[in-house]
This record gives C-alpha cells, sequence and structure tokens, in this order.
C-alpha cells in the first residue's frame, strides 16, 4: 500500500484530506507538527509526503530538509500565494506546490501525478524500509552509504523488495534464488544468508522470520 505522510496542524482540514486518501486506497499517517513528523521519518518510509507551510513548532521545510535526504516526494500546502515562497519551496526539493483553500480533487489529482511522474524518474530505484537499491547498478544503500553484499544477499534482498509485505515461503524464496542464478540453494545456506543480510543492513530493513513458515518484510 502506498503510504503517506501528511503534516498538517488544521485538524478539520486533516480529517478532510485522511479521509479522500483513504477513500483512494492510500495509507496516511497525520502529524500536527514538526516534531511529531521528524520522529515519523526516523521510524519508516513514505512514498510521498503532504506537508503544511505554517506549523505551530516550525514550518514545512524543517521537514522537507529531512526527506530530500531520502529523495521522498513533496506537496507543499500553504495559505500564502507568494511567489517568494513557491520558489523557495521549489528551490527546497519541492515536486508541487497548493494554495488553500484548495478543492479535494484537485490535491488527489496532484498526489497521483506526483506520484506517477516520480516513479516514472525512478524505475530503476527501489525502496525497501531504509534501504534504496539502484537495480541498474546493481548497489544498495543505507543513509546514502553504500552496503557491500554478494551477489546472491544482493538477489536475496530483492526478492524482499519486490515482495514487501507478503508472506515468502522458505520453498518460494529458494525456488527464486535458483531462477536466477542458476544455482541450487539448500535451506540451510538460506538461513545463513538471510542472518548475514541481517548484519549488513541492520535497523534499514525489518525481515520477520514468520516461525514454520518463511519470511515477511515491511
Amino acid at each position: 500500500m502506498t503510504k503517506l505522510l501528511l503534516l498538517e496542524d488544521d485538524t478539520m482540514i486533516a480529517s478532510g484530506i485522511m479521509y479522500a486518501l483513504n477513500n483512494e486506497g492510500y495509507e496516511v499517517i497525520h502529524c500536527r507538527d514538526v516534531q511529531s513528523a521528524s520522529e515519523q521519518i526516523k521510524s519508516q518510509s513514505f512514498n510521498l509526503a503532504i506537508l503544511d507551510m505554517q506549523l505551530p513548532d516550525g514550518n514545512g521545510f524543517d521537514v522537507s530538509a529531512k526527506l530530500n535526504n531520502i529523495e521522498t516526494p513533496i506537496i507543499f500546502l500553504t495559505i500564502v500565494d507568494d511567489e517568494e515562497k513557491i520558489v523557495k519551496a521549489f528551490g527546497e526539493g519541492a515536486d508541487d506546490y497548493i494554495v488553500k483553500p484548495f478543492r479535494i480533487r484537485e490535491l488527489l489529482a496532484r498526489v497521483k501525478r506526483t506520484l506517477q511522474k516520480r516513479a516514472g524518474a525512478n524505475q530503476d530505484v527501489i525502496r525497501v524500509g531504509k534501504a534504496t537499491i539502484h537495480t541498474d547498478a546493481g548497489k544498495v544503500y543505507v543513509n546514502e552509504k553504500q552496503v557491500e553484499l554478494t551477489a546472491l544477499e544482493y538477489r536475496l534482498l530483492l526478492i524482499f523488495a519486490m515482495n514487501q509485505s507478503k508472506l515468502l515461503t522458505r520453498k518460494q524464496i529458494l525456488e527464486k534464488i535458483w531462477d536466477m542464478d542458476g544455482n541450487f540453494v539448500e535451506d540451510n545456506t538460506l538461513t545463513v544468508y538471510v542472518k548475514r543480510l541481517r548484519e549488513k543492513l541492520g535497523n534499514a530493513v525489518h525481515i520477520e522470520t514468520v516461525r514454520g513458515m518463511g519470511y515477511r518484510v515491511d
């Protein structure tokens, strides 16, 4: 499910936006201030962020700076139709900008367009947890630092990344690795490689063991 961060201190406006986005199938995490939004960014990743400019403890730029580091697309919300602020917003990495009051259908259209545009631009990039996989180069990064993986570890991470939130049985994983590499991997060897992958990625990717069945990455 596509996960969005909504930073809006006006409860009524936020509830209306959340209702509309939920109906479109998006998962929305709502924050009312910079501090809570910053905490959410530390603990999870988002496909897109909708940020209000004026907040009780700062402004949207305080949060956009953190999101730019992980390349999350951003739509700013503001009541100020000010050319200088618009220019600054795009200079800060904004993908779009919408002035209050606005129609919900317009916001939904902008959200959809931004997600589609970013997906097209990053078709060679896959994100899983806090890790970024550059499939064109075969490289993996966590917090902009490259993580050195073996060929099989890389392929195993790709399998998890392309099946996020799905329970993968050990048999399914073994079959996928066989298909990709052409070599047989034993069940016990899979356990070893999952362990190594966890050690190298740390808290960036949560690989959950489903006892007696397999693994799931959320």
